[in-house]
């Protein structure tokens, strides 16, 4: 069973991955910040190394006690993270000859931003131009990647209704089914160098 490493573990979807690997007995690493949040993933059984993953220094401790063969999952977003730590992440990755990366942006980014209103641009527009520039140098990158561009998050129960997309598409999904869908996706090198959109056909964006 390949080890798990999870940067953005502190909550939302990279909450749940770190669930589903506890609920599997997989070994797990999490790279956390927050003091609490940490405090609370190392209480049920998740290996915590305290650090920022914008650092590299951080990076390459988390990366080193993480066990051999890993599979790294980025869902860290917001501020620097969204470019420079995801760049970081992936440099220091190629570095220590770690292979398979799953990364977390959202719709919109890359070929995908043309399909955003006016208004979505302008509310969340410059993240997901960082967010844009961090799949590129993923994709570019020596990684065996996947990269996942959910809809619209919600903090609902997931459905299990969630589906993968290749095409434009917007909608809404919960975050646990999301981390469900990376769960799958995990080894599964049919999804090697693919981008999917998530959404849940059955969950009514709230803009409607």
């Amino acid at each position: 069973m390949k080890p798990w490493l999870i940067f953005g573990a502190g909550n939302g979807v990279g909450r749940h991955l770190a669930a589903i690997a506890l609920k599997q007995n997989r070994p797990v690493t999490a790279l956390i910040r927050n003091v609490q949040q940490a405090e609370e993933l190392s209480a049920v059984g998740v290996n915590v190394i305290h650090g920022d993953a914008c650092d590299r220094e951080s990076i390459e401790k988390a990366i080193a006690q993480a066990g051999e063969n890993l599979v790294v999952f980025s869902t860290i977003g917001g501020g620097n993270a969204d470019h420079y730590g995801n760049m970081a992440i992936i440099d220091a990755l190629e570095q220590a000859q770690i292979s398979r990366m799953l990364l977390v942006t959202s719709i919109g980014c890359g070929e995908s931003w043309k399909s955003l209103s006016a208004r979505a641009k302008s509310l969340f527009g410059q993240s997901v131009r960082h967010k844009s520039l961090a799949e590129s140098y993923l994709q570019t990158s020596t990684l065996d990647f996947t990269i996942i561009r959910p809809g619209g998050l919600t903090d609902q129960s997931g459905t299990g209704h969630c589906k993968r997309y290749q095409a434009e598409i917007h909608g809404m999904v919960s975050r646990e089914d999301v981390a469900n869908q990376l769960a799958q996706m995990a080894e599964d090198e049919q999804t090697y160098y693919q981008i999917y959109a998530l959404v849940d056909p059955e969950l009514k964006p709230h803009w409607n």
